[in-house]
């Protein structure tokens, strides 16, 4: 229930931030017109924005037949986490990462990399899939699904007032100072809408894919090495879309510039830490 809360403060802040640029760049005309966009963004990003994210990273859907050891992995979480299996996708890209998507745990897709197979041992890789199972299980995938559209929405429009400007209630243009810092602000509002729901939400999965894999420090092992090798290998599509970065398990971007000041994960180090304190308190490791 508190999830659904989340969700709705999530659309209506991301609604009032349309509202904001509409109103700033085309006067009341153009601040009904934002509300109207808002309300069909929302609809769509409710009921379309997973299909929308795996698209756009070229996922492609993964079975028993064609990997069969990561979709027997994931279906064993899943049991392990009282969830129904979830669609499995496989993204060709060089760097390691993974994310969650979806609008329920019964219409849910887990996604991961090749470049993160290939560096990560199975019992790393347990620990990433239930990580993200986790979030699956406390509906953090809706919230981030939909926060990644709705911010990808408001980027949009920025790029169109720093290109065109707008035209106030009279039809005359507005002022560019206006149109300047509608571009530079709004996506750096998203940003911070994002940031807000983020970091919380990794700590929890954290806790909840090392209960579920049993092994938080085959986790804390995997964020260590998705954290060395994900800042020398980039991820091309995260780069050009970076409202979907916080999806993720790692921080798919440079960290450099506005991207580091509004990191939507926790430190690594922190992260580790806190798995590590949770070995020492006894969770238990993995069995098969």
């Amino acid at each position: 229930m508190f999830n659904w809360f989340k969700t709705f403060l999530l659309m209506a802040a991301f609604t009032a931030l349309f509202a904001v640029v509409g109103g700033a760049l085309a006067g009341r005309g153009g601040m009904i017109m934002a509300l109207g966009f808002a309300a069909l963004m929302n609809v769509g990003a409710y009921w379309f924005s997973d299909t929308l994210v795996l698209r756009m990273y070229n996922a492609r859907q993964v079975h028993a037949h064609t990997e069969p050891a990561l979709y027997a992995m994931v279906a064993q979480l899943a049991q392990r986490a009282s969830l129904p299996m979830p669609k499995v996708y496989l993204i060709d890209e060089d760097s390691p990462n993974a994310f969650a998507t979806g609008r329920s745990p019964e219409h849910a897709a887990v996604a991961a990399t090749t470049g993160i197979l290939r560096i990560l041992s199975d019992n790393e890789l347990r620990g990433v899939m239930a990580h993200e199972l986790s979030h699956v299980k406390h509906r953090d995938i809706l919230i981030s699904t939909i926060s990644a559209t709705l911010a990808g929405a408001i980027s949009a429009v920025a790029n169109v007032a720093m290109l065109f400007g707008g035209r106030d209630d009279e039809g005359r243009p507005a002022n560019p100072l206006a149109a300047l810092l509608v571009a530079l602000l709004a996506p750096l509002a998203a940003a911070v809408i994002q940031m807000t729901i983020s970091r919380a939400r990794e700590y929890e999965a954290d806790r909840g894919g090392a209960e579920v894999s049993g092994d938080p420090l085959a986790l804390a092992a995997a964020l260590e090495k998705i954290h060395r090798y994900a800042s020398g290998i980039p991820l091309p599509t995260a780069q050009a879309h970076p409202e979907t970065a916080q999806m993720m398990i790692m921080n798919p971007l440079s960290g450099q510039g506005l991207s580091g000041l509004f990191s939507t994960h926790p430190p690594t180090q922190e992260r580790v830490r806190r798995l590590v304190d949770m070995a020492r308190q006894g969770v238990g490791h993995f069995k098969s």
